[in-house]
Protein backbone atom coordinates (compact mmCIF):
# COMPACT_ATOMS: atom_id res chain seq x y z
CA UNK A 1 0.00 0.00 0.00
CA UNK A 2 0.90 3.41 -0.63
CA UNK A 3 2.31 5.26 2.37
CA UNK A 4 0.92 9.30 2.82
CA UNK A 5 2.75 11.89 5.80
CA UNK A 6 -0.69 11.90 7.36
CA UNK A 7 -0.28 8.23 8.08
CA UNK A 8 2.81 8.77 9.81
CA UNK A 9 1.14 12.06 11.43
CA UNK A 10 -1.90 9.75 13.00
CA UNK A 11 0.19 6.54 13.57
CA UNK A 12 3.72 7.66 15.85
CA UNK A 13 2.18 9.71 18.32
CA UNK A 14 -0.68 7.13 19.12
CA UNK A 15 2.27 4.98 19.28
CA UNK A 16 4.17 6.91 21.89
CA UNK A 17 1.04 7.33 23.98
CA UNK A 18 0.43 3.72 23.67
CA UNK A 19 4.06 2.69 24.87
CA UNK A 20 3.91 5.23 28.03
CA UNK A 21 0.57 2.99 28.74
CA UNK A 22 1.85 0.23 28.60
CA UNK A 23 4.88 -0.19 29.93
CA UNK A 24 3.31 1.52 33.29
CA UNK A 25 0.06 -0.78 33.77
CA UNK A 26 -0.47 -2.90 30.31
CA UNK A 27 -2.92 -2.38 27.76
CA UNK A 28 -1.38 -0.35 24.77
CA UNK A 29 -3.07 -2.37 22.45
CA UNK A 30 -5.97 -0.67 22.92
CA UNK A 31 -4.45 2.38 21.59
CA UNK A 32 -2.09 1.28 18.99
CA UNK A 33 -3.96 -0.97 16.75
CA UNK A 34 -6.70 1.51 16.44
CA UNK A 35 -4.31 4.02 15.91
CA UNK A 36 -3.13 2.24 12.44
CA UNK A 37 -6.80 1.40 11.73
CA UNK A 38 -7.28 5.41 12.14
CA UNK A 39 -4.65 6.07 9.93
CA UNK A 40 -6.24 3.71 7.05
CA UNK A 41 -3.70 0.95 7.02
CA UNK A 42 -5.94 -2.56 6.40
CA UNK A 43 -6.71 -4.91 9.26
CA UNK A 44 -4.11 -7.69 8.74
CA UNK A 45 -1.52 -5.15 7.83
CA UNK A 46 -2.58 -3.38 11.14
CA UNK A 47 -2.56 -5.97 13.33
CA UNK A 48 1.12 -7.32 11.72
CA UNK A 49 2.55 -3.81 11.71
CA UNK A 50 1.19 -3.14 14.77
CA UNK A 51 3.13 -6.21 16.32
CA UNK A 52 6.17 -4.91 14.81
CA UNK A 53 6.16 -1.87 16.96
CA UNK A 54 4.75 -2.78 20.01
CA UNK A 55 7.43 -5.80 20.37
CA UNK A 56 10.33 -2.99 19.75
CA UNK A 57 8.59 -1.10 22.71
CA UNK A 58 7.98 -3.45 25.14
CA UNK A 59 11.12 -5.28 24.71
CA UNK A 60 12.79 -2.09 25.42
CA UNK A 61 10.64 -2.20 28.86
CA UNK A 62 11.09 -5.31 29.27
CA UNK A 63 14.98 -4.99 28.92
CA UNK A 64 14.83 -2.44 31.67
CA UNK A 65 12.86 -4.50 33.49
CA UNK A 66 15.68 -7.43 33.39
CA UNK A 67 18.64 -5.26 34.21
CA UNK A 68 16.62 -3.94 37.28
CA UNK A 69 16.96 -6.95 38.79
CA UNK A 70 12.83 -7.68 38.56
CA UNK A 71 13.09 -10.76 36.62
CA UNK A 72 13.31 -14.43 38.46
CA UNK A 73 13.85 -16.54 35.85
CA UNK A 74 12.77 -19.20 37.68
CA UNK A 75 9.75 -17.80 37.70
CA UNK A 76 9.71 -16.12 34.23
CA UNK A 77 10.65 -19.06 32.07
CA UNK A 78 7.79 -21.33 33.31
CA UNK A 79 5.41 -18.78 33.29
CA UNK A 80 6.37 -17.80 29.69
CA UNK A 81 5.56 -21.39 28.26
CA UNK A 82 2.28 -22.09 30.26
CA UNK A 83 1.19 -18.72 28.64
CA UNK A 84 2.42 -19.72 25.05
CA UNK A 85 0.27 -23.11 25.75
CA UNK A 86 -2.27 -21.26 26.79
CA UNK A 87 -2.27 -18.93 23.62
CA UNK A 88 -2.41 -21.76 21.54
CA UNK A 89 -5.79 -23.19 23.53
CA UNK A 90 -7.31 -20.44 22.83
CA UNK A 91 -6.54 -19.52 19.16
CA UNK A 92 -8.10 -22.62 18.42
CA UNK A 93 -10.87 -21.86 20.96
CA UNK A 94 -11.51 -18.78 18.85
CA UNK A 95 -11.45 -20.78 15.29
CA UNK A 96 -14.86 -22.75 17.19
CA UNK A 97 -16.35 -20.25 19.20
CA UNK A 98 -17.93 -16.53 18.52
CA UNK A 99 -16.17 -13.85 19.55
CA UNK A 100 -19.51 -12.38 21.10
CA UNK A 101 -19.48 -14.80 23.91
CA UNK A 102 -15.73 -13.70 25.39
CA UNK A 103 -17.27 -10.14 25.02
CA UNK A 104 -20.16 -11.02 27.26
CA UNK A 105 -18.28 -12.86 29.75
CA UNK A 106 -15.63 -9.95 29.89
CA UNK A 107 -19.09 -7.36 30.54
CA UNK A 108 -19.14 -9.14 33.47
CA UNK A 109 -15.46 -9.88 34.58
CA UNK A 110 -14.15 -6.26 33.85
CA UNK A 111 -16.42 -4.43 36.64
CA UNK A 112 -15.42 -6.74 39.09
CA UNK A 113 -11.73 -6.47 38.27
CA UNK A 114 -11.58 -3.00 38.69
CA UNK A 115 -13.41 -3.09 42.10
CA UNK A 116 -10.28 -6.01 43.01
CA UNK A 117 -7.99 -3.29 41.85
CA UNK A 118 -10.12 -0.37 43.71
CA UNK A 119 -9.35 -2.03 47.17
CA UNK A 120 -7.29 -0.47 49.56
CA UNK A 121 -3.61 -2.90 50.05
CA UNK A 122 -4.29 -4.94 46.66
CA UNK A 123 -0.97 -4.22 45.38
CA UNK A 124 2.73 -5.35 47.37
CA UNK A 125 5.32 -2.57 47.64
CA UNK A 126 7.73 -4.58 49.22
CA UNK A 127 10.91 -4.43 47.43
CA UNK A 128 11.52 -7.89 48.30
CA UNK A 129 10.76 -10.98 45.90
CA UNK A 130 7.98 -13.12 47.53
CA UNK A 131 9.15 -16.59 48.47
CA UNK A 132 9.00 -19.67 45.81
CA UNK A 133 5.61 -21.57 48.10
CA UNK A 134 3.96 -23.87 46.18
CA UNK A 135 0.76 -21.79 46.12
CA UNK A 136 3.21 -19.08 44.24
CA UNK A 137 3.94 -21.58 42.06
CA UNK A 138 0.44 -22.45 41.42
CA UNK A 139 -1.08 -19.33 40.93
CA UNK A 140 1.70 -17.68 38.69
CA UNK A 141 1.51 -20.86 36.11
CA UNK A 142 -2.60 -21.36 35.91
CA UNK A 143 -2.75 -17.62 35.66
CA UNK A 144 -0.31 -17.46 32.61
CA UNK A 145 -1.92 -20.16 31.00
CA UNK A 146 -5.53 -18.42 31.24
CA UNK A 147 -4.44 -14.83 30.41
CA UNK A 148 -2.37 -16.63 27.66
CA UNK A 149 -5.36 -18.29 26.57
CA UNK A 150 -7.29 -15.05 26.34
CA UNK A 151 -4.74 -13.52 24.64
CA UNK A 152 -4.74 -16.10 21.73
CA UNK A 153 -8.66 -16.10 21.86
CA UNK A 154 -9.61 -12.18 22.33
CA UNK A 155 -6.22 -10.13 23.42
CA UNK A 156 -6.72 -6.60 24.55
CA UNK A 157 -5.88 -6.11 28.10
CA UNK A 158 -3.25 -8.81 28.05
CA UNK A 159 -0.57 -7.78 30.04
CA UNK A 160 -3.08 -5.31 32.64
CA UNK A 161 -4.29 -8.96 32.93
CA UNK A 162 -1.34 -10.36 33.84
CA UNK A 163 -0.17 -7.82 36.28
CA UNK A 164 -2.96 -8.48 38.15
CA UNK A 165 -3.02 -12.25 38.53
CA UNK A 166 0.47 -12.04 39.51
CA UNK A 167 0.06 -9.01 42.27
CA UNK A 168 -3.24 -10.56 43.51
CA UNK A 169 -3.19 -14.53 42.96
CA UNK A 170 0.78 -14.79 42.83
CA UNK A 171 1.41 -12.03 45.40
CA UNK A 172 4.59 -10.54 43.93
CA UNK A 173 5.21 -7.00 44.44
CA UNK A 174 3.77 -4.33 41.54
CA UNK A 175 6.81 -3.97 39.83
CA UNK A 176 8.20 -7.48 39.71
CA UNK A 177 4.69 -8.53 38.73
CA UNK A 178 4.77 -6.05 35.60
CA UNK A 179 8.18 -7.23 34.79
CA UNK A 180 7.34 -10.65 34.19
CA UNK A 181 4.34 -9.74 32.55
CA UNK A 182 6.33 -7.94 29.89
CA UNK A 183 8.58 -10.87 29.58
CA UNK A 184 5.83 -12.99 28.97
CA UNK A 185 4.24 -10.67 26.42
CA UNK A 186 7.59 -10.03 24.57
CA UNK A 187 7.50 -13.83 23.87
CA UNK A 188 3.88 -14.01 22.14
CA UNK A 189 4.72 -11.29 20.37
CA UNK A 190 7.72 -12.64 18.87
CA UNK A 191 5.95 -15.57 18.22
CA UNK A 192 3.32 -14.02 16.55
CA UNK A 193 5.14 -10.93 14.69
CA UNK A 194 7.43 -14.09 12.92
CA UNK A 195 4.23 -15.31 11.72
CA UNK A 196 2.93 -12.13 10.43
CA UNK A 197 6.67 -11.05 8.89
CA UNK A 198 6.08 -14.99 6.97
CA UNK A 199 3.20 -14.11 5.70
CA UNK A 200 4.03 -10.82 4.15
CA UNK A 201 2.15 -8.38 6.37
CA UNK A 202 3.82 -5.94 7.98
CA UNK A 203 4.55 -2.18 6.71
CA UNK A 204 8.22 -1.70 7.68
CA UNK A 205 8.49 1.69 6.99
CA UNK A 206 5.52 2.80 8.97
CA UNK A 207 6.18 0.09 11.28
CA UNK A 208 9.86 1.24 12.83
CA UNK A 209 8.80 4.53 12.59
CA UNK A 210 6.01 3.97 14.59
CA UNK A 211 8.46 1.36 16.70
CA UNK A 212 10.65 4.65 17.28
CA UNK A 213 7.98 6.50 18.84
CA UNK A 214 6.70 3.55 21.19
CA UNK A 215 10.20 2.84 22.39
CA UNK A 216 9.51 6.90 23.21
CA UNK A 217 6.61 5.72 25.34
CA UNK A 218 8.04 3.10 26.71
CA UNK A 219 10.96 4.44 28.30
CA UNK A 220 9.31 7.18 29.76
CA UNK A 221 6.63 5.00 31.41
CA UNK A 222 8.80 2.52 32.79
CA UNK A 223 10.63 4.85 34.44
CA UNK A 224 7.05 6.21 35.93
CA UNK A 225 6.60 2.87 36.80
CA UNK A 226 10.13 2.08 38.40
CA UNK A 227 9.83 5.19 40.70
CA UNK A 228 6.64 5.73 41.84
CA UNK A 229 4.75 2.11 41.22
CA UNK A 230 1.44 1.54 42.27
CA UNK A 231 1.19 6.01 42.16
CA UNK A 232 1.23 5.55 38.54
CA UNK A 233 0.55 2.24 37.67
CA UNK A 234 -3.40 1.62 39.48
CA UNK A 235 -4.60 4.79 37.72
CA UNK A 236 -3.08 3.22 34.54
CA UNK A 237 -4.67 -0.44 34.84
CA UNK A 238 -7.80 1.24 35.93
CA UNK A 239 -7.97 3.32 32.40
CA UNK A 240 -6.81 0.60 30.30
CA UNK A 241 -10.13 -1.83 32.05
CA UNK A 242 -12.62 1.18 31.81
CA UNK A 243 -11.29 1.46 27.92
CA UNK A 244 -11.28 -2.33 27.16
CA UNK A 245 -15.20 -1.93 28.38
CA UNK A 246 -15.79 0.43 26.43
CA UNK A 247 -14.60 -1.17 23.39
CA UNK A 248 -16.64 -4.50 24.39
CA UNK A 249 -19.59 -2.55 24.23
CA UNK A 250 -18.90 -0.63 21.43
CA UNK A 251 -18.47 2.83 22.50
CA UNK A 252 -15.22 2.98 21.72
Amino acid sequence: MELTPKMFLIVCPLLFLAGFVDAIGGGGGLISLPGYVLAGVPIHQAIATNKLSSTCGTGLTALRFIRQGLVDWKIALPTVAAALVGSAVGANLSLAMQEGLMEKILLVVLPAVALVVLRPGSFREDPEPAPLTPGLWAAVLISSFLVGMYDGFYGPGTGTFLIIAFTMLGKLELRRANAHAKVINLTSNVVSLTIFISRGQAIFLLGLAAAACNMAGNYLGSTLALKKSSRVTRPVILLVLALLFLKVVGIV
